[in-house]
């Protein structure tokens, strides 16, 4: 097989040639294609995982994957990142707390990933489920209008550069509870363009307001909004059972099918107002 990664391993976006047959005529012309390449994560100098992702907000992928998977607690705990492009893919070398890194290689999981894989590499059926404890308090859960989500809906499209030169990505948004979009990310796999959200998210220390998702959500997408403590997931396609179950246990407000002014609230439902 020939070598695949031939081209700018770090352009998210690349031209290729391509034949076109349109209106009974073939021609030939170029189209633009989303890359996909291997993210390998390195702590400390020990390759943990390698995901397939868009070669772009890396750093903000590495803080996100890292906090999500439970690798870390805590931004202070990644010391730094560098990224490194190799041959066949890029390396992001990350330097972590001495405390975390012994806890990882204790719990050590290596993962072949797929385009955000879900389960790839849980070692037991212990591992699948990283959220925080049920608290017995009852939480009050911020009031959002629905109005907010639609006018995140309506915007997003238009914040998705990739999408539009490519068709082949997922978009993550924060929203502010006017539903204002503050942050985006893009990615060709969901679970990645959700960990580059959250990395940036931690980094500027948002709170409040709610995430956006151009993809059906799984419960892997609620499990890492719960985990990075926001409360309001919404999805432009369906949830999962599993998902509608682990945001109602854990007070998030799981929307699904948000489009045209509509939606379908799944748990949760009375914090959302007109």
């Amino acid at each position: 097989m020939k070598q695949p990664f031939t081209k700018d391993i770090n352009q998210p976006v690349q031209q290729y040639p391509v034949q076109r047959w349109r209106g009974g005529e073939l021609m030939q012309a170029t189209d633009q294609l989303a890359e996909e390449v291997p993210v390998a994560l390195v702590y400390n100098g020990v390759s943990h995982a390698v995901m397939l992702a868009s070669p772009q907000d890396l750093e903000d992928f590495a803080l996100g994957f890292s906090l999500t998977e439970g690798i870390l607690q805590d931004k202070s705990e990644l010391y730094g990142v560098e990224i490194q492009a190799q041959e066949n893919g890029i390396e992001l070398q990350l330097e972590i707390s001495t405390e975390q890194f012994v806890k990882l290689k204790e719990h050590r999981r290596n993962i072949a990933g797929r385009t955000g894989c879900g389960l790839c590499g849980a070692e037991s059926l212990t591992q699948v489920f990283r959220l925080p404890a049920v608290s017995d308090a009852a939480v009050a859960l911020q009031p959002i209008s629905m109005h907010s989500v639609f006018k995140a809906h309506d915007s997003i499209r238009a914040l998705q550069p990739m999408q539009q030169q490519t068709g082949a990505t997922h978009a993550c948004a924060w929203a502010d509870s006017d539903g204002a979009i503050q942050y985006v990310r893009e990615d060709v796999g969901r679970h990645n363009a959700l960990d580059k959200l959250l990395g940036v998210l931690c980094k500027q220390e948002v709170k409040g307001g709610f995430i956006l998702t151009s993809s059906r959500a799984s419960y892997e997408m609620v499990q890492k909004v719960t985990m990075m403590g926001f409360d309001l997931l919404a999805a432009i396609s369906a949830p999962t059972g599993l998902a509608v179950r682990i945001a109602e246990e854990y007070g998030v407000t799981l929307l699904g099918f948000v489009r045209d002014q509509q939606y379908v609230a799944y748990s949760h439902a009375n914090r959302m107002t007109e």
